[in-house]
């Protein structure tokens, strides 16, 4: 009997954020997905790490900017420098994966292609590689569409989910919609429901079934991501990608692609979840970061980094000023990042917000701060 082929896999990842809410530490040039938030590696360094098991290094692809090219080339030294892509102007994820997709599906339109957030956390890599094999060989056998759903853990507002529906095979669902970010109290229900699961953002199918739905739902940007690819590995790409990919939709994956396949309907749009729990976290904020760094163990209140400290009656605070000794006495909830050439200070509870210091730096036209 013959044995299956397997398919062959290639991993795309997209870097192109800024990580504004990881200001003064995240920069244009040297955005959070180059920081080392979670190890000795960078965000970047550890996405192509965990995924290097499933696919050799000349089939992975980065979708960047050109603000981060170059930094990104020389922490990712193993990967084709011309597969690191800087997209001339930001067009988010639908037109980023397809321009990868479409160049792709010219050389093997049965390829499976793996969309991948830069910036994660993913703790238990193991079963994480697991589930994507398990994922890769559903995008590989027809006309399906993978996404791996997070458990909540909390009635997370800042997230959007995946509501799942009939059984499929093993844990994996069928997916019935996805809903946008939600309410406290309609997040406290979809956590109660059991059926909902957060959405990481990391999808899998074939190149063909991607050029399809792009086909069907973003025509006009088809055309023009189609066109782009056809002058691959030419002299021409450069000047092509920068005369016609700002001409692209700017839309989600979510928006551009999933929504109207889910519209389907259950049993017709061939989308299915895979629920994990692999001690993710996407590091968005600083209070992520907080919340990250404690629950790994690494600190007990609070999360420190300097040349040596002194705490009194100080409580769940983070504070980073490497290379400097750091004193502080009863203050509760504080977020301080020394940087050298800018000092932010806030509150846990309102990092979220710290994306506005780059908004307004931004508009006084300050590039040597942003």
């Amino acid at each position: 009997m013959a044995k299956t082929r397997k398919p062959e896999f290639y991993p795309i990842i997209l870097a192109g954020g800024r990580g504004t809410r990881f200001w003064p530490l995240s920069r244009k040039a040297f955005a959070k997905q180059l920081l080392p938030l979670n190890s000795s590696q960078s965000m970047i360094q550890e996405t192509v790490e965990r995924l290097l098991p499933l696919a050799p290094a000349e089939n992975f692809w980065v979708i960047t900017n050109g603000d981060l090219r170059a930094n990104i080339a020389r922490q990712l030294k193993t990967l084709p420098r011309k597969q690191i892509v800087a997209e001339p102007v930001g067009r988010n994820t639908a037109p980023a994966i397809g321009l990868a997709a479409f160049i792709l599906h010219r050389r093997n339109p049965n390829a499976v292609l793996g969309l991948f957030p830069s910036d994660q956390v993913i703790v238990k890599d193991k079963q994480f590689r697991k589930d994507l094999q398990t994922g890769i060989a559903i995008a590989a056998a027809g006309d399906n569409i993978v996404v791996m759903g997070i458990k909540p853990s909390r009635p997370e507002t800042g997230y959007g989910y995946i509501e799942t529906g009939s059984a499929y095979q093993g844990d994996v669902t069928r997916v019935s919609r996805f809903r946008e970010k939600p309410e406290k109290a309609v997040a406290e229900q979809f956590l109660a429901a059991g059926n909902f699961f957060w959405n990481s953002g990391m999808f899998l199918w074939s190149a063909q079934t991607l050029v399809n739905a792009l086909r069907r739902d973003l025509p006009a940007t088809a055309r023009l991501l189609e066109k782009i690819a056809a002058t691959w590995g030419t002299r021409n790409f450069e000047a092509t990608l920068r005369k016609l990919y700002p001409k692209c939709q700017d839309k989600s994956v979510d928006y551009g692609i999933l929504e109207p396949r889910s519209a389907l309907g259950e049993q017709d749009s061939n989308i299915f979840c895979i629920p994990a729990n692999w001690g993710w976290n996407d590091l968005g904020s600083w209070a992520a970061h907080f919340e990250h760094r404690i629950n790994q163990g690494r600190h007990t209140d609070n999360v420190i980094t300097s040349a040596d400290h002194y705490f009194h009656e100080a409580h769940e605070n983070y504070i980073h000023a490497p290379g400097k000794f750091v004193a502080a006495v009863g203050v509760e909830g504080l977020v301080v990042v020394d940087t050298g050439d800018a000092l932010l200070i806030t509150t846990i509870e309102r990092s979220q917000e710290v994306g506005k210091i780059v908004k307004y730096l931004d508009q006084q036209k300050n590039s040597k701060l942003v």
